[in-house]
């Protein structure tokens, strides 16, 4: 089977590239940017952007599968800067199944499409979409996510995954900015015995190719969105500290009262609108509405459906992490 794996560049991109390629599959991935090592993998790689119609059209020729990991994420304020990659970007992936006779599609979501702002411990996937969103990213992700879901028929089979917080060796994302954080001070969190979930790479890889297979075969999951995690959820405090400790760090958390989070997040927010600054604000609402709410879910779909179990604990992704940091 040939698949195209947009975003196939990216720390999951390239998890789940290498993990079909270990299996035997010819993969096209659609990247913005050179990525020689996946180049030596026997990659075809294809620079292009994913807001591109042409780019995604021309990459998904010939393929017989997508895997549709590119977007953009983070807390940034600026929706056009999430629009295209995330919306425009699915609806072209879509274009080029029809166009290309494509029947297969695995999407890469997030948990974030559900969360309207309180708690939410044990959620399975009965839960709605919510109703609004404080910043771009979740609510862009929940349109391509309706869409990709939307689109599944007779002619293309289409499954969304919503991984949360994906972490291991290679992380490009969260690691970096918990480090930077702790680092200079800026560690606080408004509620640090809130449990979240989150996934080791391995673990979330896996799922996308397990997704794919379903589709391939029985089909039990088409049209169905599934959250993916360790299945382990830890008082986020704790899981932020012993990912700081794995990697040599020595965590310096710090408590801030909720209300104080918020008023400075809604001020850091003001002026970033106010001066039109495109970047990630150091504060905003989204990231406070997280670091203060549970957010863990139920994962027995996942495994009755897909076959999913997540292989690598959390302890051993924590060993695999200091390994890594000694080796």
């Amino acid at each position: 089977m040939t698949i195209l794996v947009t975003g196939g560049g990216g720390f999951l991109g390239q998890a789940i590239v290498r993990q079909l390629i270990e299996r035997g599959d010819a993969v096209v991935a659609l990247n913005r940017s050179a990525y020689p090592e996946l180049e030596a993998l026997g990659v075809d790689c294809r620079r292009g952007d994913i807001g591109d119609a042409d780019a995604v059209l021309g990459a998904a020729a010939g393929c017989d599968a997508v895997i549709h990991v590119a977007a953009k994420a983070g807390p940034g304020l600026h929706a056009p800067d999430f629009e295209r990659p995330n919306v425009v970007g699915t609806d072209n992936v879509l274009a080029a199944c029809a166009t290309h006779g494509i029947g297969l599609l695995v999407y890469t979501s997030s948990p974030s499409v559900v969360h309207g702002g309180g708690d939410i411990e044990n959620g399975d996937e009965s839960l709605p979409y919510a109703t609004h969103f404080h910043a771009p990213y979740p609510e862009t992700k929940a349109r391509a996510e309706r869409a990709v879901l939307a689109a599944n028929g007779p002619d293309l089979k289409t499954c969304a995954l919503r991984p949360h917080l994906i972490w291991g060796p290679g992380d490009n994302q969260l690691l970096p900015r918990l480090i930077e954080k702790n680092r200079s001070g800026r560690l606080r969190l408004p509620a640090s015995d809130k449990k979240i979930d989150t996934v080791h790479i391995d673990n979330a890889a896996r799922a996308h190719i397990l997704a794919l297979d379903n589709l391939t075969g029985p089909a039990t999951a088409a049209g169905k969105a599934y959250f993916i995690s360790n299945g382990e959820p830890l008082a986020n405090g704790e899981i932020i500290a012993r990912l700081l400790e794995a990697v040599g760090e020595q965590p310096a958390i710090r408590q801030v009262p909720l209300g104080l989070a918020n008023t400075l997040a809604g001020a850091v927010e003001g002026a970033w609108r106010l001066t039109g600054r495109r970047s990630d604000p150091p504060l905003s609402r989204f990231v406070v509405e997280h670091l203060a709410t549970a957010h863990w879910y139920d994962i027995s779909a996942a495994r009755r459906d897909l076959g999913y179990e997540p292989e690598i604990s959390i302890a051993e992704g924590l060993r695999r992490l200091r390994d890594r940091r000694s080796s």
